[in-house]
């Protein structure tokens, strides 16, 4: 696969854990600005490492970026070493519980929500999800 695609309308949110206090709020403000809304539990799938390319490049990052360094396993594991951005995308793929916030995509730009209220930042109602085709709005009768 070489792209990500999903209906124009569609938001997706990516998280690794949904009980989270963060995953939770993020998740409820992505309902609340889009009636789309595709939620992708990285516990349950697992991205390709060109899926996370394309991601990384919506954001303008490093794959190193979307790590949390205060998780002890990042501690571990990966601090101190270097990796070329294949191992930084293995990394990503294997180990998603890693990453430090959701991340919610709409209209090919992403942000990461390190606070819920950061979903806002991709406008999605101000786009072209909040315009109604003609034929589904309702008739004013004067």
């Amino acid at each position: 696969m070489s792209s990500i695609q999903f209906h124009p309308n569609e938001l997706l949110l990516i998280y690794h854990d949904p009980s989270s206090s963060t995953g939770k709020q993020t998740r409820a403000y992505a309902r609340s600005v889009s009636n789309h809304v595709n939620e992708v539990d990285l516990h349950n799938v697992r991205f390709t490492t060109t899926l996370w390319k394309e991601i990384l490049n919506m954001l303008d990052c490093k794959p190193k970026d979307l790590l949390d360094k205060s998780n002890p396993e990042y501690q571990a594991k990966v601090r101190g070493n270097t990796f070329t951005m294949t191992g930084w995308l293995e990394v990503l793929m294997n180990n998603p519980h890693l990453l430090k916030a959701p991340i919610a995509v709409f209209n090919n730009r992403a942000v990461v929500c390190q606070k819920p209220t950061d979903i806002l930042k991709l406008e999605v109602n101000s786009r072209s999800s909040s315009k109604v085709p003609p034929h589904l709005r309702p008739r004013v009768i004067e």
